[in-house]
């Protein structure tokens, strides 16, 4: 959002910072609700070209269904990340978390969600080199030009 000047420069810190906080935060009571230790660092090794691929194409499907949203049915943005994350979980090897606030809170799952502090930094470069060609590709693809005619409808469901 920052690359497309939907967020100012001066907000992108304080953002990723708020976002791996509370991404952290909400791991401790997640693992309380499962009666596990509210802290511990997981075990699970996600390594390998599979996985990485898969985070490739989950935030790659993720800023595209955002992009294409804010494109063609602003309204309905929020349902297409609902909607693409959980398609994701399915058609993803990784289960797609799909953002690096995401990948950093489940390094204190230690459950089949989770992911060993090891395995992290390969998780996160896929996901930014994901959302790089995302936001090159699909900001050309949805791009709203003057001379294209096209605006932004409203979502209205039928």
């Amino acid at each position: 959002m920052a690359a497309r000047r939907a967020l100012p420069a001066r907000d992108v810190l304080p953002y990723i910072l708020a976002q791996c906080a509370s991404s952290v935060a909400g791991a401790m009571p997640a693992n309380l609700m499962f009666d596990l230790p509210a802290l511990q660092i997981a075990t699970n090794q996600r390594a390998g070209p599979g996985q990485w691929i898969s985070e490739t194409i989950a935030i790659f499907s993720l800023i595209g269904a955002i992009l294409g949203g804010l494109r063609h049915a602003p309204n309905a943005v929020p349902q297409l990340v609902a909607l693409t994350t959980t398609a994701a979980y399915w058609f993803t090897a990784s289960t797609s978390f799909a953002n690096p606030a995401v990948t950093i809170a489940r390094m204190f799952f230690d459950t089949f969600a989770g992911i060993a502090p090891a395995s992290a930094p390969a998780f996160i470069a896929a996901q930014i080199i994901g959302a790089a060609i995302a936001a090159f590709l699909c900001g050309w693809v949805f791009a709203n030009t003057a001379q294209d005619g096209l605006q932004p409808r409203p979502f209205a469901p039928r």
